[in-house]
């Protein structure tokens, strides 16, 4: 009698436990599967950089994958197993495959039906054509951290080989002054090269810039060359900026800013770096140039104008604006926005499309609230066809609209530097959901 009131008495316990366990299981479950739902209507499942994929036989559902990603949300559990979900936040962390206990998950670079180009490298990062190395995201692997770890190492490689024993000859130019591109420029200043770090924008950071502010870039500690070790586990954009800006300053680093490298001619055991400014001669080449290329211009008239911008870095400076923002992506909505919240802006978002699509969740909704609450005005189907000092013309459905005007802001991507790899030699890889290894 005695062991069959235990029995009953441990059953009372255990079935409300085990029925609260299954229910939370099934709610977790079902939360996983309206956001998967609402990341395949927005387009978010597609993946653009080193992203993972996972074992479903291997998988054993537990969960460290998805508490490990710091961008949130990118992978869920569905069906008892791990899943991409919002794959167009995924910035390649890496921290999924490299906590799952089972070894479920690998880093691969694009999909069968969105394949990624990148170009061709050795174990040097050393391309096709010798002399030319390739660093940082334009490589495929748009981590932070492993940027500024290759920038580093290729120094360290050219090191190793022949120097130039001519005065008129630098060891090595530097093409790109983002992550991976400084991370060389010091790591050239510690070892005592002669170089020279090119950039064709007005600042230094690369496509970090663009991110959003206080946005995390690093998530684990890294070794800065003449810095020594960041031992910060969480590291902002506006810390690291910060960072390297003292950096810059206490080396002086020898870094050209608005000059675009336009050709790179090889002749015998050097190259000739042609710039819009200049020409260098260099034993070696360091392409650290990103993948985000030359902001694509619009092609409308008076584009040329200064008050035309490609980016915002801080929206507290435009107040009291006529404002047009150009662009349906996420840097274009995350900028309409920033800009609606200043005092007395009037902002209007023209993009060419019917409506928008593929952005984050977050971006969707605060675009849609500030067009509901009359802080945005929104002109799909439209373009940009002629820009004056105080108005913009816009066709929009086959109607011409003037709107008084301050500032443009465009977000038309990028145009990516293939071409000009092609031009100087280099070999391109089209990748299709393979093995990337690191």
């Amino acid at each position: 009698m005695d062991i069959v009131i235990t029995i009953i008495a441990a059953l009372v316990i255990i079935i409300p436990v085990l029925f609260f366990y299954l229910r939370q299981h099934k709610k977790k479950a079902q939360h996983f599967e309206r956001h998967l739902q609402k990341a395949l209507d927005s387009g978010m499942t597609e993946v653009a950089t080193l992203h993972p994929i996972i074992n479903q036989s291997s998988c054993i559902g537990c969960g460290t994958c998805i508490s490990s990603c710091p961008e949130g949300d990118v992978l869920g559990l569905i069906n008892g197993k791990a899943a991409v979900i919002y794959g167009a936040k995924c910035v390649g962390h890496g921290l999924c495959a490299a906590n799952c206990p089972v070894g479920a998950i690998e880093l691969v670079l694009g999909t069968p039906t969105n394949s990624v180009e990148v170009p061709t490298v050795d174990e040097h990062y050393e391309t096709n054509v010798p002399g030319i190395f390739i660093v940082g995201e334009l490589g495929g692997i748009g981590l932070i951290r492993n940027a500024i770890k290759q920038g580093s190492e290729v120094i360290q490689e050219i090191v190793k080989r022949k120097k130039s024993s001519n005065d008129n000859i630098l060891d090595v130019v530097i093409i790109g002054a983002g992550p991976s591109g400084l991370s060389a420029s010091l790591a050239a200043v510690q070892n005592e090269l002669r170089y020279v770090t090119l950039e064709q924008e007005a600042d230094f950071g690369g496509s970090i810039l663009h991110y959003p502010r206080r946005k995390l870039v690093l998530t684990s500690p890294v070794e800065i060359p003449t810095y020594g070790k960041l031992n910060l586990s969480e590291v902002t954009k506006e810390n690291l900026l910060q960072i390297w800006n003292d950096i810059i300053a206490k080396t002086k680093l020898e870094l050209h800013f608005e000059e675009k490298v336009t050709d790179i001619v090889s002749e015998r055991d050097s190259f000739f770096v042609k710039t819009s400014k200049g020409e260098y001669k260099t034993r070696y080449v360091i392409l650290a140039l990103g993948r985000r290329g030359t902001p694509r211009k619009l092609g409308a008239r008076g584009e040329q104008h200064s008050k035309v911008m490609y980016r915002l870095l801080e929206a507290e400076q435009f107040q009291n604006n006529n404002l047009l923002v150009v662009g349906g992506g996420d840097s274009a909505i995350e900028a309409a926005v920033g800009l609606a919240h200043q005092t007395g802006n009037k902002v209007t978002i023209s993009y060419r499309k019917e409506s928008f699509f593929r952005l984050k969740p977050r971006n969707q909704t605060n675009i849609q609230k500030n067009i509901a609450e009359g802080k945005i005005s929104a002109m799909f189907n439209s373009q940009v066809k002629d820009i004056r000092e105080k108005e913009v013309e816009i066709e929009e459905s086959g109607r011409t609209l003037i709107l008084p005007n301050d500032f443009v802001f465009v977000f038309a991507g990028g145009e990516l530097p293939f071409e000009f790899l092609k031009k100087i030699g280099i070999k391109i890889e089209v990748h299709r959901g393979e093995s990337k290894k690191e």
